[in-house]
């Protein structure tokens, strides 16, 4: 008998493990037997390796190929094993050295001619093998550049079968090899924006909105959640497209995680491996509860739009259209920051911290003027309280807009800040805001629990008078007081103080009650 050993990765989620593959040639009726509960993907790997060793000009071996994925007790899903059967197949035929793949990560699917075909998830995969403590990983050429964001991991990247052999054993690639691929780069990889917001937009282009631009500069500062009621054509949607351009850029590490989540949903731009600016993701309202928060069958777990959203924002327009049980849905992710999806296979995570942006219509008919309004008063209540009183708990920033004035559309530009003013203003706060949570797992003020938040960061009795008034009177509940003192921190960020004052806890009161009715 003859034995070889490699490896692979195998992805649940956002979460990776490594994956044992091991081939043994052994006397029999020859073909090839796949164990360690492969899928349906998986089990079809034997027809796509035989078919790509051939065309890779190699010979397949005339006996009986038993292939062991370990541990064999953990289901294995997909196509991203083929590369490593392959290979371990061929080392187990003495077609090239054992000792060569032995310490390898091999990652990609496998085309009948033998071409390596870029796969999604490349990303947490190769995590996942650098956590696991692996040090060199074979992907598909179209795939290097994801690979290589992850640190201290040797990426060796090759666009077919024949030529991945030739690296192994150590000879000249074929000539296909050393020619330009670009066209490869984009196979099978769908090009979809980062972004659903339109581009080159300026928080400049909206006319009057004063508290409405200046809460948005608090959500972008703090990481709050919005929600604009309003008639059609005062700005709305045109506020909350604007959001993203107040934002930093991400920093490195939610750099990565964000690109992880979009390489698992197969939706990186081509050519652009890195995710670097705040994702702005706005689902249409006819969004099912599993495209919101994600899931699918149980071969394919893939995230929602809260966390396509992950480190950016989910602007849900119309909010009131969308099912009750999408909504309500949003709960659970706007609390815990991730959303955990079971199923009988096992369960995957996907992080969900993200700026949550409503806007909605006062009732169905959305006339633009409330004279014109054809709904009656039930209606108009009913509509209302389709965004349920527990979803509003949670949003920090409550506004009811109203259309801008003509003088205000005709002679605001000279009053409209610039996204790039705005935005050194947001920076600095954030700056505060780190600086003090120094040593605490939290970046932002939206992120600190209540629990931390009355314990370490209170203000003085005197700033706190009008909030604990609002509390004692039943109008402000334990955890709208908890989001008012968030924002309240926010706004003394802004505006340089060490603490809040009693006119920032009294802005934040006035953006918690503004819009709940």
């Amino acid at each position: 008998m003859t034995l070889a050993k490699t490896r692979s990765v195998s992805l649940v989620g956002m979460d990776g493990f490594v994956v044992d593959v091991e081939a043994a040639l052994t006397s029999g009726v020859p073909g090839l037997h796949l164990v360690g509960l492969p899928d349906t993907a998986l089990s079809e790997a034997r027809d796509r390796v035989r078919a790509a060793v051939f065309n890779s000009g190699e010979d397949w071996p005339n006996r009986h190929v038993t292939v062991s994925l370990f541990p064999a007790s953990m289901p294995k899903k997909g196509s991203i094993f083929d590369v490593a059967i392959a290979v371990a197949l061929l080392a187990a035929a003495e077609v090239v050295p054992a000792r060569s793949c032995a310490g390898l990560v091999l990652i990609g699917e496998l085309g009948l001619d033998g071409r390596l075909r870029p796969i999604q998830g490349v990303l947490p995969a190769v995590l996942a093998a650098a956590n696991y403590g692996c040090r060199t990983v074979v992907v598909p050429r179209a795939n290097a550049a994801e690979a290589e964001l992850v640190p201290g991991v040797d990426v060796v990247s090759a666009a077919t079968l024949r030529g991945l052999l030739c690296i192994l054993r150590d000879e000249p690639p074929p000539i296909e090899e050393t020619e330009p691929d670009d066209a490869s780069v984009a196979v099978d990889r769908p090009a979809l924006r980062r972004s659903d917001a339109p581009a080159d937009l300026d928080l400049a282009d909206v006319r009057g909105q004063a508290e409405a631009r200046r809460a948005l500069e608090i959500s972008a500062a703090g990481g709050h959640h919005l929600y604009f009621s309003g008639p059609p054509g005062c700005g709305k949607t045109m506020l909350a497209e604007r959001l993203p351009t107040l934002m930093p850029p991400l920093e490195p590490d939610s750099a990565l995680e964000v690109t992880a989540i979009h390489s698992v949903a197969g939706t990186l731009p081509p050519g652009q491996p890195l995710i670097t600016q705040p994702p702005f993701h706005a689902p249409h309202h006819t969004a099912s509860r599993a495209s919101m928060v994600g899931g699918g069958s149980g071969r394919v777990l893939q995230p929602g739009a809260v966390s396509l959203a992950h480190r950016g924002i989910l602007f849900l327009d119309e909010a009131p259209e969308f099912m009750a049980g999408t909504l309500d849905a949003l709960r659970q992710p706007l609390e815990a920051g991730e959303v955990r999806i079971s199923r009988a296979e096992g369960t995957a995570r996907f992080p969900a911290r993200f700026t949550l942006v409503l806007a909605a219509n006062p009732c169905p008919c959305a006339a633009a003027k409330q004279v014109d309004c054809s709904c009656a008063p039930g209606v108009r209540r009913k509509y209302g309280t389709r965004v349920t009183g527990p979803l509003l708990d949670r949003i920090d920033l409550k506004l009811e807009l109203a259309p801008a004035t003509r003088a205000e559309l005709r002679y605001d530009l000279e009053f409209a800040e610039a996204s790039k003013v705005v935005a050194e203003r947001v920076m600095l706060a954030r700056e505060r805001t780190m600086k003090r949570l120094t040593g605490t797992p939290w970046r932002s003020n939206s992120e600190i629990p209540g629990p931390e938040l009355r314990r370490r960061f209170t203000p003085g009795q005197d700033a706190m008078r009008m909030a604990d008034e609002s509390l004692q009177r039943g109008i402000l509940s334990a955890r709208g007081l908890d989001r008012v003192l968030r924002v309240a921190w926010t706004i003394a960020d802004l505006s340089g103080h060490d603490e809040p004052e009693a006119d920032d806890i009294g802005g934040a009161l006035a953006l918690w009650h503004a819009g709940r009715s």
